[in-house]
């Protein structure tokens, strides 16, 4: 299966518990991490939910 990759471009902090939450699922928590991620439908959805807080790079 394909990889994607998604680094954290925002702060969790003055965010919703919730956000903070997803962002833990991704494997991201601080500023400027990368993560290489399956790339499913799962995923897709969380990074859908913070899109002022992760990007995905190349």
């Amino acid at each position: 299966m394909a990889k994607i990759k998604i680094k954290q471009i925002g702060s969790p902090i003055r965010r919703p518990e919730s956000q903070k939450q997803i962002l833990i699922g991704l494997g991201l928590g601080k500023m400027h991490r990368v993560v290489e991620l399956e790339d499913t439908a799962e995923v897709r959805g969380a990074i859908a939910k913070l899109p002022h807080m992760v990007a995905v790079v190349d």
